[in-house]
């Protein structure tokens, strides 16, 4: 009996199950969210990148910075993310899926040599200083901490000033590492990038990653009044009440 035909129909049969449980059910889960209301702004999130930043996360994704920093960050309890100022919500939920709608393909990343990114706009929003630090990443960090990042000097421009010309307003300010007469200048790609960094917020509070309930309410106050003083009430006539009077010893 050939058995070729029925081999060929079970790998068949094996892959196609195989693609519907890991290609089509995610994008017929996901794959058409729309964006949603967030309930500490009350705007849409998240909102489109702005045509900068959608051009440096083409940069982003070209020199593969996702090998490096994830943007994910993980809920408490699973590391030490939210210690490290990494979150950007109070909650115990994190990053969420909504927080990828405009993302394609989404760069999760699968290493962190470097911190996570997911909401480094929120602790970075200076644009010198993340020129400055793709272009030397030493230059920035304290001198107990050692960057093992390399230095990005591709995206930018080395100028030679003309005589009596003085450096444009755009130049790094790195005149006590670079000899006189020269500047070091951002290309439109180093700004482009700066500009994808500086949008990366995931911190809209939403339906699936509320804020963090709190326990510790303040003390209700309440006053007390003073024991009311007891008193011997007899039945006096005509139906009413009064204090009896103490007897005589």
């Amino acid at each position: 009996m050939n058995s070729g035909p029925l081999l060929f129909l079970g790998t068949f049969f094996a892959l196609a199950v195989s693609w519907l449980g890991f290609a089509l059910a995610p994008q017929l889960q996901i794959g058409d969210q729309n964006a949603v209301m967030a309930e500490d702004s009350g705007q849409y999130y998240p909102a489109m990148r702005a045509g900068m930043a959608r051009q440096g996360e083409q940069v982003y994704r070209a020199n593969g910075c996702y090998y490096c920093h994830s943007q994910q960050v993980r809920p408490r309890g699973f590391g030490g993310d939210v210690e490290r100022g990494w979150g950007g919500r109070s909650g115990r939920v994190q990053s969420v899926d909504q927080d990828y709608l405009y993302d394609l393909p989404v760069m999760l990343g699968d290493q962190r040599v470097g911190p996570d990114l997911a909401n480094y706009g929120l602790r970075q929003n200076n644009e010198t200083n993340i020129l400055l630090h793709l272009y030397d990443p030493q230059s920035t960090m304290p001198k107990s901490e050692k960057s093992v990042m390399p230095p990005y000097r591709f995206l930018f421009e080395i100028r030679k000033l003309k005589f009596g010309e003085t450096n444009s307003e755009d130049a790094l300010k790195l005149s006590d590492k670079f000899p006189a007469g020269y500047e070091v200048v951002p290309t439109e790609n180093a700004h482009a990038l700066a500009a994808y960094l500086m949008s990366l917020h995931s911190d809209s509070i939403l339906f699936e990653a509320p804020p963090r309930k709190t326990t510790n309410a303040p003390p209700v106050k309440t006053t007390k009044a003073p024991p009311a003083q007891a008193t011997n009430v007899v039945p006096a006539a005509g139906g009413t009440n009064k204090p009896a009077t103490p007897s005589a010893k």
